[in-house]
C-alpha cells in the first residue's frame, strides 16, 4: 500500500467510529474495510473476520460476510487455528494452504469446504484487557505474499488503533449506564425508607431494619418491595431517577 493509501485507510476508519451506532456495527465496519484492502492488494476476493474478547463481557464476532462470521466462529469452537494461534503467541501466523497444512485437519477441512485455500491470523494490538485477531480468508494459495502480509499487519496496526478508541468509547458509555442503573435501583430504597421513617417517625437505620425484615419474611428482593411500597403510596409503579445529562 502507499502512504496516500495508508493515510485515505486510517481516515476512513475513524468515520467509521462516528457513522456506526455500536461496537459490533464497528467491528463490521472494520472487516468490511479489511476485506476491501486486502482483495485490492491481493487481486482476489478475500474475506474477513475478528473475533473481539473484553474482561468480563462476550466475545463480539464480526464480518465482512456470513460466511466469515461462520468460519471465524467454528475456529473458535474448535479452539485451534491460525486465528487462536495469532492470539496465543501475538505474532501474524499463515494458513498457507488447507490441503498440505497438517496444523489443524478439521479446521482445514471446514475452510476447504467452503471455498478458501489459505487463512491469515494477524493480532491486533490493543489495550487494557481485550484481545483481537483479524482473520484473512483467500480463495487461492499464494496470495499471502511477504508484502501482503506486511499489507496485513499495517492495516491491523490502523484498524487497532481507532479500535483502542472505540473501546473507551463505549467503556465509557457502559460505565455511565451501569452507574445510572444502580443509582436508579437505588432511588425505590431511598423513597421507601423515607415512606417507613415518616409513618413510624423512627430513624433511617430503623426504617431500613424494617424494610430488610420484611424483604426476607416476604421472601422478596428488597428492591421490588420498595417498588411495590413507592406505588402504593404514590400511585406511580416505579420510583424515577432524575438526571441532567
Amino acid at each position: 500500500m502507499t502512504s496516500e493509501e495508508n493515510a485515505d485507510d486510517f481516515e476512513r476508519l475513524h468515520a467509521l467510529i462516528s457513522g456506526t451506532a455500536d461496537l459490533k456495527a464497528f467491528l463490521d465496519g472494520v472487516t468490511g474495510f479489511g476485506s476491501g484492502v486486502m482483495t485490492r492488494v491481493t487481486g482476489a476476493r478475500v474475506e474477513c473476520a475478528v473475533t473481539l474478547r473484553r474482561s468480563k463481557r462476550s466475545a463480539t464476532i464480526a464480518g465482512s460476510s456470513d460466511g466469515a462470521i461462520l468460519l471465524d466462529g467454528i475456529e473458535q469452537r474448535l479452539g485451534s487455528g491460525p486465528c487462536v494461534e495469532a492470539h496465543r503467541t501475538g505474532a501474524t501466523v499463515l494458513l498457507e494452504d488447507v490441503s498440505s497444512d497438517r496444523r489443524w485437519p478439521e479446521y482445514s477441512r471446514s475452510l476447504g469446504e467452503a471455498g478458501y485455500l489459505s487463512v491469515l491470523g494477524v493480532p491486533m494490538d490493543l489495550e487494557t484487557d481485550s484481545v483481537a485477531v483479524l482473520n484473512f480468508f483467500a480463495p487461492a494459495t499464494g496470495l499471502f505474499t511477504a508484502d501482503t502480509i506486511r499489507d496485513a499487519e499495517l492495516f491491523a496496526d490502523m484498524a487497532g488503533r481507532v479500535l483502542n478508541l472505540a473501546l473507551r468509547i463505549v467503556t465509557a458509555d457502559q460505565l455511565s449506564g451501569d452507574l445510572k442503573s444502580a443509582m436508579e435501583g437505588r432511588t425505590a430504597i431511598d423513597v421507601a425508607c423515607g415512606i417507613i421513617m415518616a409513618q413510624n417517625r423512627c430513624s433511617q437505620q430503623e426504617a431500613m431494619d424494617f424494610l430488610l425484615r420484611a424483604s426476607s419474611t416476604r421472601n422478596i428482593k428488597l428492591h421490588s418491595l420498595c417498588q411495590d411500597i413507592v406505588a402504593h403510596v404514590s400511585g406511580q409503579k416505579k420510583a424515577h431517577t432524575h438526571f441532567e445529562d
